[in-house]
């Protein structure tokens, strides 16, 4: 049996896993995954964390503990997720050691209710860089309009970051620019650069979701022969993008100082309509110096039976641009594709850490001891 997965690493792609739970960091799966599963990270989120919380096990002696605090459920959920991450982060410490930093992340986002505050955004990015005080975790920071700035703000006090929820191409120009600003301002500042690391989550499998849909209703063989193109090609032009700047004489200036690359993270990994391969989103993004993040089932359908046959975006870049012109030239507009999936994003995880407040309040009050 070939191992698809160290071949992806071979070829220069970081594995990380799209998941954490207290319960698996406790079972020694995680470490499991890190040893076996050459899982050299972790993303988390919103969702995953509501999850988690809501589902899990392993929370209730800490939360039994908060309740007799009587602390609030935001201070609450701060201690408990921060926690997770900080486990994580610990047991995830030798890759980051033997990778000089590169890898052995764990990354954790701002509250999603300040995705369109940026000063909000910072004040958040600070804390939870103080509270989970390990050099290996990547702090997320939404990639909106108030993102961008707040992005450049963050790298340049030194925190390593996590922009998400990229969908546009032209946004993800704009988030390699809010880094690099950061980086200058770093650098103005006398911070060592190459202790700065930074992730790109480029989302893929929410693309093919939404435009699908709009090919389906126009219902041509047409559309219908551009069915799950569009994700693909358009984050192989993200590549491209990435390409381009991390070549660019403002880069060669940073490179110089010892900066370290933006890395194009590719996130949304798990593929949503059943008549696609499970490896879709993996062995057809294969490229050097990315990541891809991924939920624990694609991760075993690419070990299982993923095929990686080296490098599969290097010369695709006319093919996905035609890709993208035809679904334009049928009537669906890229930007509003684009610009709906991010407003949907933010939204999504903003119920999420809702549901996880609710939820955990109520856990609260349950196991809150009786006064007297």
């Amino acid at each position: 049996m070939t191992d698809a997965l160290k071949r992806l690493s071979d070829e220069g792609v970081a594995i990380w896993l799209d998941d954490l739970s207290r319960k698996r960091i406790t079972s020694g799966n995680l470490a499991e995954l890190i040893d076996q599963q050459h899982v050299v990270g972790v993303t988390t989120n919103p969702s995953i964390f509501q999850k988690a919380i809501s589902h899990g096990d392993g929370y209730e002696q800490q939360l039994t503990d908060l309740a007799t605090r009587k602390v609030t459920v935001d201070e609450a959920i701060r201690m408990i997720t921060t926690a997770d991450v900080r486990d994580a982060a610990d047991i995830l410490r030798p890759v980051f050691d033997a990778t000089d930093g590169r890898d052995g992340r764990v990354s954790i986002e701002v509250d999603p209710r300040l995705a369109h505050r940026t000063h909000a955004t910072i004040a958040e990015a600070k804390q939870l860089a103080w509270l989970v005080d390990r050099p290996n975790t990547l702090i997320k920071i939404p990639a909106t309009k108030a993102g961008l700035p707040a992005i450049t703000e963050v790298i340049g006090k030194g925190i390593s970051v996590n922009v998400t929820l990229i969908f546009s191409l032209e946004r993800y120009r704009e988030v390699m620019d809010a880094y690099l600003a950061g980086l200058e301002k770093a650098k103005a500042a006398g911070l060592d650069l190459s202790r700065i690391h930074s992730v790109a989550s480029f989302f893929v499998s929410r693309v093919d979701s939404e435009i699908d849909k709009r090919l389906d209703a126009i219902g041509t063989d047409e559309a219908k022969a551009l069915k799950g193109k569009a994700a693909l090609a358009n984050a192989r032009l993200a590549y491209e993008a990435y390409e381009a700047v991390f070549s660019s004489d403002r880069w060669a200036a940073l490179d110089k100082a010892q900066a370290n690359k933006q890395r194009p993270l590719w996130a949304s990994t798990g593929v949503k309509d059943p008549a696609y391969k499970d490896t879709l989103y993996v062995v057809d993004l294969v490229a050097p110096g990315t990541v891809n993040t991924m939920p624990e089932a694609t991760l075993e359908a690419t070990a299982d039976h993923g095929q990686v046959t080296g490098n599969t975006i290097a010369g695709t870049y006319e093919q996905a641009k035609a890709e993208l012109d035809a679904v334009a030239k049928l009537g669906i507009s890229y930007d509003d594709v684009v610009q709906l999936l991010e407003d949907e994003g933010v939204e999504k995880f903003e119920a999420s850490w809702i549901d996880l407040l609710n939820s955990t309040e109520a856990e609260l009050k349950r196991l809150a001891p009786s006064e007297g």
